[in-house]
């Protein structure tokens, strides 16, 4: 396992420390959780973007009438009267 040293702002400390009472675990274990779910969901992010950047090299996009019904899909239009 690495070590390395963190800077954080005092408030940000205090909140860390309080929150590794409440949870009854260390500062280190807190901060450790916390990075590696950052970790974690920025290489998926990140992953993903890709992806997409790769199907639009090579031209996938979606048609308009697919974009239509995905934002349908998501939203209420109002009924005029």
């Amino acid at each position: 396992m690495s070590a390395f040293t963190v800077r954080l702002p005092d408030d940000v400390a205090k909140r860390l420390d309080k929150l590794a009472e409440k949870l009854d675990r260390s500062r280190s274990y807190v901060a450790a959780q916390a990075i590696s779910d950052f970790v974690t969901r920025e290489a998926w992010q990140l992953a993903d973007i890709e992806a997409g950047l790769r199907e639009a090299e090579r031209g996938e996009f979606a048609s308009d009438a697919e974009v239509a019904a995905t934002i349908a899909r998501f939203t209420k239009r109002k009924r005029r009267r």
